[in-house]
């Protein structure tokens, strides 16, 4: 017999990876396209180094998102 609670708890680890996970792949992608960018405007306008700044650490919001989901979700494992 499969004992449904470790199964649901199962797909509920598996959700809260899930989440981490991809909100750390989409941060990356986006990270990587903003930091080229934002090197080649640095180069050029060194001025601009706090917006550059604050255009990299927008994307930081992704994982943290993704950490409150999978914090929750592994809250409901207990019930």
């Amino acid at each position: 017999m499969v004992d449904l609670n470790a199964a649901a708890a199962g797909f509920v680890a598996i959700g809260a990876g899930i989440a981490i996970g991809l909100g750390a792949l989409g941060t990356g992608v986006a990270q990587g396209a903003i930091g080229s960018s934002g090197m080649g405007l640095l180069a050029e306008k060194p001025e601009e180094f706090t917006r550059v700044l604050i255009l990299l650490a927008l994307p930081e919001t992704l994982v943290i998102f993704g950490f409150v989901i999978a914090f929750l979700l592994m809250g409901k494992m207990g019930a």
